[in-house]
């Protein structure tokens, strides 16, 4: 049996193939980000659920792609505890970019960016993956994603930038006690996902031109920096992957446009085409 799994800091989705690469099972756990995460919290994440543990012996390869899981420590961590729990494995794991330009391009040269919980980009030229700058995470970088709106809507909620009508809904949906946000990002276990799941928000309020101007900037932000320093930007496809951009397309899209940037696909969940990928390839 082999497993392959797409990861992010919020969930993970698995999908189990029998030796004939056909499709047995596929399930979900929550997020299994190794620079967040602690070896002990990632491994209880993992055996909670009843489908991969119950099969666990069977498996004798896992691809994982994560985020996470571009440097070598958490690396490592990820891939000693997957080695626990599925003793007779073959483990790769490897970071979510990756796994994003498997998914769009196939392996072709591209420049594929994710923009989810977290962001990031590359651009592949065909053997290898080349990145502009290292993506130092949710607290420094993470530019237009989940986790970058919801700090947005935060910081505009307490500064009473965001109009009063929508900071009522806001306040409504979301428990937005002081203490509650510092005890979420302090003191429990993913505050990049805490984060994120307020980009949700945005969705009830895109047509606002409040909410517009603030997924416009985000874009824009990710392009100048993620994006436009790649030096065949403009000479090769263009992929975005991820639930941002997979439902704020049109203003993606509106803001690719101004620096002459034509997207090729919005992929919202990678792992179907993962799936395609490794039956070819693996």
């Amino acid at each position: 049996m082999i497993l392959i799994a797409d990861g992010g800091s919020t969930k993970v989705d698995w999908i189990a193939l029998d030796d004939e690469k056909q499709e047995i099972f596929r399930t979900r756990t929550k997020g299994l980000n190794p620079a967040i995460l602690t070896e002990s919290q990632l491994e209880t994440r993992l055996i909670n659920n009843f489908e991969l543990n119950k099969k666990a012996d069977q498996v004798n390869a896992i691809y994982f792609y994560g985020a996470g899981c571009g440097t070598s420590k958490p690396n490592a961590k990820l891939a000693k505890v997957l080695q626990k729990i599925f003793p007779n494995a073959k483990i790769k794991v490897a970071e979510d970019m990756l796994g994003a330009v498997y998914a769009a391009s196939g392996g072709a040269e591209a420049i594929v960016c994710i923009l989810g919980t977290g962001s990031n980009s590359c651009y592949y030229d065909g053997q290898k993956m080349h990145q502009n700058v290292l993506s130092l995470g949710y607290i420094l970088m993470d530019e237009a994603s989940g986790n970058y709106f919801g700090k947005k809507l935060i910081q505009d909620y307490y500064y009473k930038r965001m109009p009063e009508a929508i900071a009522q809904d806001f306040a409504q949906k979301y428990n937005l006690d002081a203490d509650e946000i510092k005890r979420n990002l302090y003191q429990e276990d993913s505050p990049n996902a805490y984060l994120g799941q307020f980009a949700e928000f945005m969705f009830d309020h895109k047509e606002e031109p409040y909410m517009h101007q603030l997924i416009s900037k985000g874009f824009e932000e990710f392009m100048e920096t993620r994006v436009l320093p790649y030096p065949k930007v403009h000479e090769v496809p263009v992929y975005f992957i991820g639930s941002i951009a997979y439902f704020f397309r049109p203003v993606l899209e509106e803001v690719a446009s101004k620096y002459g940037i034509t997207i090729k696909d919005v992929i919202r969940r990678p792992i179907d085409r993962l799936i395609a990928y490794h039956q070819q390839n693996s």
